[in-house]
């Protein structure tokens, strides 16, 4: 059997694992031990499991993701979620559909300071989903909108996914950060339209509710001018060039425990909370990782990157088809998987393939999470649908999926205008560095 075929027999072996249900960490982790062992006998399976997990945690750069983590954990105690909310439908909620579109926008924002697609869908679930129900929202409609919305927080920076690929394929963080901004805006727009489309349609989905006063307005823009400076403050900061990404996560995360003890909301009980989540999160990370380092080391032995880079080049096709080739197999395999798995097991096998394509990797970059981003709401197992369902009592996984297809089809012309349009993500960053 040749290396690269092992190394594809390891890439489905490894796949297959997850799909089982066996922890992403350990699949990676057992698949690459195996094949270097395999590959390169106990002597050399050994060495690398002796240092690869050092290797694959300590550089400095890396503590970027517990920093952020930590802001995107202190922002959820801060109550943010329900200030957003409030300013944005305050202004926008008695139109048609101004709810859902309230629910887009604050995901966008709660996102921008979370980091985590996951945890905005939970939160912001709380706040948004017994409004709409209140005013009579059609629940495939709200629950849709929620999960949806949700996915503008792994794109929006900060990012911990963005992080990560920016460490796998040592590109910029801050270019990746600052790329991300206009592709982030331009899903929150898009979903705002689909919802504008479905309730045009069909106007007994979303209700109008009552108009807010100036004085309302004044009140809930008071309560949440902290959180825009925070957000002004860490992407500006990168953007100006006033600190390092490093540098912006440890202003965000002493801006957003402020805010939580300012709120009020942070107590003895919550601090410790809030630590210990910081800690369980970054610690799964981290032994993502440390697995999916030992998976990155058989692989380069196998030769498998290169064999791909070989194969495009002897098919003849260009660099247009080869994306659309690419961007098909990430629909599909976000179908089982999610985005955090994705990035990490596929990302060091294309990650060549799109240098030897001369694709800019920072684009490359926010096309992946993008796709990422559709494999959170795509059937059978979009994480962010799950999270939704358990967020309310009264709906099916069917209702929700049933809502979905708008805000994925919205996502598809995202990902379509990206594509065509590479200056969406490239200019702000050619402008910043």
């Amino acid at each position: 059997m040749s290396d690269p075929v092992l190394g594809l027999l390891g890439f489905v072996a490894a796949l297959g694992l997850i799909a089982l249900g066996l922890p992403v960490a350990v699949s990676m982790g057992v698949i690459g031990a195996l094949g270097y062992w395999y590959l390169n006998g106990w002597m050399g399976v050994a060495y690398i499991m002796g240092s690869s997990p050092f290797e694959s945690i300590f550089p400095y750069t890396l503590s970027v993701i517990p920093l952020f983590v930590m802001m995107g954990v202190f922002a959820s105690h801060a109550g943010l979620s329900r200030s957003l909310f409030d300013v944005i439908n305050s202004f926008i909620g008695h139109r048609k559909g101004g709810l859902a579109i309230t629910t887009v926008g604050a995901s966008a924002f709660f996102g921008a300071i979370c980091g985590s697609s996951l945890a905005t869908v939970a939160t912001i679930g709380r706040v948004a989903l017994p409004e709409m129900k209140r005013h009579g929202y059609d629940p495939s409609l709200s629950t849709a909108t929620v999960a949806a919305g949700g996915t503008l927080g792994v794109l929006i920076p900060p990012s911990v996914l963005l992080v990560i690929y920016g460490l796998l394929t040592q590109s910029s963080i801050g270019q990746l950060f600052i790329g991300a901004l206009v592709p982030g805006i331009l899903g929150a727009l898009l979903y705002a339209g689909a919802i504008m489309v479905q309730v045009r349609l069909k106007p007994e989905m979303a209700p109008r509710s009552e108009r807010s006063s100036w004085g309302d307005r004044v009140r809930y823009l008071g309560q949440v001018w902290q959180v825009v400076l925070l957000f002004a403050v860490v992407i500006g900061g990168i953007y100006a060039g006033w600190f390092s990404p490093t540098e912006a996560a440890a202003v965000g995360a002493v801006g957003a425990f402020l805010l939580a003890l300012f709120s009020g909301e942070l107590n003895r009980k919550t601090l410790g909370a809030s630590v210990f989540e910081t800690a369980g999160l970054t610690g799964m990370i981290f032994f993502i990782l440390i697995g999916a380092s030992l998976f990155n080391f058989f692989l380069e032995n196998t030769g498998l990157p290169q064999l791909l880079i070989e194969q495009i080049h002897s098919s003849g096709l260009g660099p247009t088809s080869v994306m659309v080739l690419i961007l098909v197999f990430y629909i599909v395999l976000g179908c089982f998987m999610d985005s955090m798995s994705m990035i990490l097991l596929t990302v060091p096998l294309l990650a060549p393939v799109a240098q030897e394509l001369d694709f800019n990797l920072v684009w490359f970059g926010i096309i992946v999470v993008t796709v990422a981003e559709i494999g959170l709401i795509t059937p059978p197992i979009g994480m962010n649908l799950f999270v939704v369902q358990a967020t309310t009592d009264d709906v099916s996984q069917g209702t929700v999926i049933r809502g979905i297809f708008p805000f994925i089809l919205a996502d598809v012309v995202r990902l379509a205008l990206l594509v065509a349009f590479p200056a969406l993500v490239l200019w702000l960053p050619g402008q910043a560095f």
